[in-house]
């Protein structure tokens, strides 16, 4: 039987490699910030209905809109928590990076991409009776 000693060449992370994770790391910095940004035009929109309502001579909001402010508070703090992991995520990577030890994480993204499924969900079953 004939043995070979592989010996596996250590790349060490270039610029590219860094510039790579800088950039992953501002589209999450994107993505949070059109989070929030998303929950402050809902809050804004239950303002917009309560000021209606009164302007209407009602003296509460219309059945059906009054979580309006809640999930818009739920969903900036969701951008808020996704810009505190993206950043934990950019520091650990670079220091994978820079001991040229990088193994993969998908928890950001499948947390991301599971929480963005719930709210949507949650958001069609809010405005199915609108319909």
């Amino acid at each position: 039987m004939n043995s070979k000693l592989e010996i596996k060449e250590v790349k060490k992370a270039g610029p590219a490699d860094h510039l790579a994770n800088e950039r992953t790391f501002l589209a999450w910095i994107r993505t949070s910030i059109a989070l929030i940004g998303f929950g402050f035009v809902i809050v804004k929109f239950a303002l917009f209905v309560h000021q209606i309502s009164l302007a209407m001579g009602g003296s509460q909001v219309p059945p059906g809109k009054g979580h309006s402010a809640t999930i818009g508070v739920i969903m900036i703090g969701f951008g808020a928590v996704i810009a505190l992991l993206s950043y934990m995520r950019y520091r650990d990577i670079e220091k994978q990076l820079n001991n040229s030890e990088y193994s993969p994480s998908p928890l950001l993204s499948l947390l991301v991409t599971v929480s963005i499924i719930i709210a949507s969900m949650l958001l069609v079953i809010y405005l199915i009776p609108s319909i």
